[in-house]
């Protein structure tokens, strides 16, 4: 999608801070917004906006993609676990959140 920032982002239009994941299908980077240290995106470099359309193997690509993600995160920010969100209402392009968390943290964050 032409104006998507998150289509831009993986096409390298668009600088971000990728972290961990990037391949031709999918792409992780730090949230610029980020509620607690380490929050990343992982998203598929093809465009869907709700989750429900996407094809059973891009669904499979980018879970797999944050499943490791969220491991490496958990090890990187000393996290006691990783919470997951899928939210699609700000940029209208599937993306997951990864949030490090640990359980003394505020209950503020994704």
């Amino acid at each position: 999608m032409d104006n998507c920032v998150f289509c831009k982002i993986a096409a390298g239009e668009v600088p971000s801070r990728k972290t961990h994941h990037e391949d031709n299908a999918v792409v992780s980077f730090l949230d610029i917004n980020q509620d607690l240290p380490g929050h990343t995106l992982v998203i598929h470099t093809e465009h869907y906006r709700w989750f429900w359309e996407m094809p059973d193997e891009a669904v499979e690509k980018l879970f797999r993609a944050a499943k490791s993600v969220a491991a490496e995160l958990k090890k990187e920010y000393g996290a006691d676990y990783v919470r997951l969100g899928i939210v699609g209402t700000d940029v209208p392009h599937v993306h997951v959140h990864l949030i490090p968390r640990k359980f003394t943290d505020k209950a503020h964050a994704v």
